[in-house]
């Protein structure tokens, strides 16, 4: 049904389920569902607010005043069924438009990115707590909000009892003191009443995740003692190029040559400051290396961006130029298929097999995990400029 919202941009609700029956009716599942079945499946999208009504209105002030709407019209099954069968009628729907709440996508995948950096740091317990923390913050703060309200413990006690967490039930103290202390910062004890009062700060949680990002971008670059620099710099927020040398335990002459190297490639800024010393003795500068974090963020940012075209058009080049071998594949699997439901003998299946040479299925086969390996590639990236992407709409 989304791809279905996604491929139009706008759509009615009767025309979303004709559509997706006919999607699913055409697949090669043995589950057919009924029109009522997608009716309700639809209505759970739109009651999650995944799907929402379409503004359009001339004036683009008087749309941006609008609030999101989530009425669900009373269809029609009996004339979506009509129309199902090719006799037009009219479900109820005509003018009411659907499109896709991306801010409620966007707003699930962040949460996404959180409870699972909560997993790798800890466990599942605790991200399960993380989980329920986010559910408990949407209670009682906005939804973008940069800090959530205080959330009390005797709710999230609760809130976890209905889960089947034993051991998060059982320890849960302890699971909010590791959230709490980790470096991370997801969490905030903001309050001691009624066994203690916590925030969850997203602004925090997403600039320590970028930290991360950059260290493991960085780390992938230039390698483990650039990486090391780039954390001292961090660290110190301000520093000489000779406490550099000194703290990072790297040789002078590799730690001077990686701190210019990251220098000019944007991950480190230079600032000089002039210090007077007598009227008679010259101006003495000092040279401090430090980080611009959201400098550096958009221009991974941009990178980001050229990778994804880059990947994108190596991976077309890659089905354009082997398209014919790519076609005869098809064409073969078209033929098996209709011939084993025809009763084929094995020898004519191995016949059509034997049409394409062993050389032809190595470079095919080749060919079909470099799109693979790019399309992996395509995803991967995404995540990362998610990432990014989220912590500027909170800076």
């Amino acid at each position: 049904m989304l791809e279905q919202v996604l491929k139009h941009g706008y759509i009615t609700a009767s025309e979303i389920i004709i559509r997706t029956y006919k999607r699913i009716e055409q697949s090669p599942s043995d589950m057919q569902p009924s029109v009522s079945d997608l009716k309700d499946t639809f209505e759970l999208l739109v009651k999650n607010q995944f799907l929402m009504r379409s503004l359009y209105t001339e004036s683009a002030e008087r749309r941006s005043a609008e609030k999101p709407d989530f009425t669900v019209p009373d269809l029609n099954l009996t004339a979506i069924t009509k129309r199902l069968e090719g006799v037009d009628s009219d479900a109820g729907d005509s003018k009411i438009y659907w499109t896709v709440n991306f801010d409620r996508i966007n707003q699930d995948l962040r949460d996404e990115i959180i409870v699972s950096a909560m997993r790798k740091r800890l466990d599942e317990n605790a991200a399960e707590l993380m989980r329920q923390l986010l559910f408990l913050m949407y209670l009682r703060t906005a939804s973008w909000a940069h800090t959530s309200n205080p959330i009390p413990f005797t709710e999230i006690r609760d809130a976890i009892k209905k889960v089947n967490y034993p051991l998060l039930a059982q320890h849960l103290d302890q699971y909010l003191r590791l959230i709490e202390e980790d470096t991370s910062q997801f969490l905030k004890r903001v309050g001691d009443s009624g066994g203690g009062q916590y925030s969850v700060n997203m602004k925090e949680a997403f600039t320590q995740l970028a930290w991360t990002t950059l260290d493991n971008i960085v780390m992938e670059r230039f390698g483990s003692k650039a990486a090391r620099i780039f954390r001292l710099v961090r660290d110190r927020k301000y520093i000489e190029q000779e406490q550099i040398q000194q703290l990072a335990m790297i040789p002078a002459k590799e730690a001077k040559h990686l701190t210019y190297t990251l220098l000019q490639e944007n991950y480190l800024q230079m600032q000089e400051i002039k210090k007077a010393g007598v009227s008679a003795a010259p101006i003495k500068t000092f040279f401090l290396f430090h980080i611009d974090l959201n400098l550096v963020i958009r221009m991974e940012v941009e990178h980001c961006y050229h990778a994804l075209y880059n990947t994108m058009q190596r991976r077309e080049y890659e089905i354009s130029s082997n398209k014919r071998m790519i076609d005869k594949q098809l064409r073969m699997q078209t033929l098996t298929s209709n011939l084993k439901e025809h009763g084929a003998t094995e020898e004519q299946l191995a016949e059509i097999a034997d049409m394409m040479t062993p050389s032809e299925k190595q470079q095919l086969e080749k060919v079909q995990n470099t799109i693979k390996k790019l399309g992996m590639t395509e995803l991967q990236i995404d995540d990362t400029l998610f990432l990014l992407m989220m912590y500027l709409r909170y800076h």
